[in-house]
């Protein structure tokens, strides 16, 4: 079984470009897999719906409900960290996917050798 780790920029991805990321990585990954994300992700995403107004604001409010409809497993780490170096301790695991579009963020995992899951053309996924 493959865990697939969905960062916070991802999951903006349905209200930003209108790409349905649960249909495409069930298209895209070919064995048994389940979806989750860091604990902190729910922290940044409840952030994003307080400081943030218009598409932005509207982005983050439908990851939260897309993630509670979806019964996204939350991995618990320690909150002291930053999300993005919990994210790659975590998927340092062979086990661990990490579906991104942060930049540096994809730098630091290929170089960890961790499958990438990332949009292509603003309208479907990939292996990065």
């Amino acid at each position: 079984m493959k865990y697939i780790i969905l960062d916070t920029n991802f999951l903006l991805i349905p209200a930003q470009f209108n790409v349905d990321i649960f249909t495409e990585i069930d298209r895209l990954v070919q064995e048994p897999y389940e979806l989750c994300i860091i604990d902190s992700t729910i922290d940044e995403l409840n952030s994003l719906t307080e400081k943030e107004s218009g598409k932005d604001k509207r982005a983050a409010v439908l990851a939260l409900q897309m993630l509670e409809k979806k019964k996204v497993k939350h991995l618990k780490t320690e909150k002291h960290l930053n999300t993005d170096k919990l994210i790659v301790e975590r998927a340092k695991s062979p086990d661990f996917m990490v579906a991104t579009q942060d930049k540096e963020l994809k730098r630091i995992l290929k170089e960890n050798n961790v499958q990438l899951i990332v949009l292509r053309q603003k309208s479907h996924l990939t292996f990065g």
